[in-house]
């Protein structure tokens, strides 16, 4: 998939300035609030722009640098672009359900993954048919529940450096199990939400599918230009290494 260029244009047209009501909002927004009409606030777009230009930049070094992020998203709105964008650039996602510890007991939750990763052989091979009807069931409801809250962690081998988040306010779990952690927070905040929580705060729509859509496909551009340029660097470096090889072998056989 091409990278999205970021254009403000495209920002406004998915609603991206449509804040909350204004009387749901958290006072500590007010620097990127822009106004208010009829009674809905409307979210600075240049203060978006800004949160998304740092966020690129600091991504892409995360993922050039051999980091993991790690995308949170589990609003219904979010979900599919989660799991989609996350895949795109080869990283870890939760779009289902936010599993306590997931951060802060990372051991608990390989020994799941290790345990779904068992059951899969289990659904798959011809040992299933050993089962009763009503274990096979048991095993089958177990391995769905698994496959849904834990696939998309199959990558995360390691503790991530950063976390992106769409609406930290829903997500406040995730958000403070990685400030406990000191993992990166990024997240699309609305007005609703308090903007010290994260680190890195993209003030804008996080009820919108489009703008939540726009936004992480512009974040997860920057991690992918980061592997790529972490895979590059590798290659070149491998090439390097190969070339002074062969000249030390060349070296040698002329001094025999």
């Amino acid at each position: 998939m091409a990278e999205t260029p970021l254009s403000i244009k495209a920002l406004i047209e998915s609603g991206v300035h449509f804040g909350h009501r204004a009387s749901l909002w958290n006072p500590k927004m007010r620097p990127y609030v822009y106004g208010r009409r009829k009674f809905i606030h409307i979210i600075d777009v240049r203060e978006t722009v800004r949160g998304i230009l740092r966020a690129k930049k600091f991504l892409k070094q995360v993922a050039a640098e051999g980091n993991l992020v790690l995308f949170v998203g589990t609003k219904r709105q979010a979900s599919e672009t989660i799991q989609t964008q996350a895949d795109r650039c080869g990283m870890p996602y939760i779009s289902e359900r936010w599993l306590g510890g997931t951060l802060t007991n990372f051991e608990t939750i390989r020994s799941r993954l290790r345990r779904l990763e068992e059951l899969e052989k289990v659904m798959e091979g011809e040992l299933l048919q050993t089962y009763s009807k009503k274990m096979q069931a048991s095993l089958a409801r177990e391995y769905h529940k698994m496959y849904r809250n834990l696939n998309g962690l199959r990558k995360m081998d390691r503790y991530p450096a950063a976390m992106v988040v769409v609406d930290p306010r829903k997500e406040k779990n995730a958000v403070r199990e990685a400030r406990k952690l000191g993992v990166v927070s990024i997240a699309l905040i609305d007005t609703d939400s308090d903007p010290d929580e994260v680190d890195l705060p993209i003030p804008g729509n996080d009820d919108s599918i489009r703008s939540i859509d726009l936004i992480v496909s512009y974040l997860a551009d920057a991690v992918a230009e980061g592997v790529k340029e972490r895979e590059s660097n590798k290659y070149d470096g491998e090439q390097e290494q190969a070339e002074d090889v062969v000249a030390e072998e060349k070296a040698a056989a002329d001094a025999e």
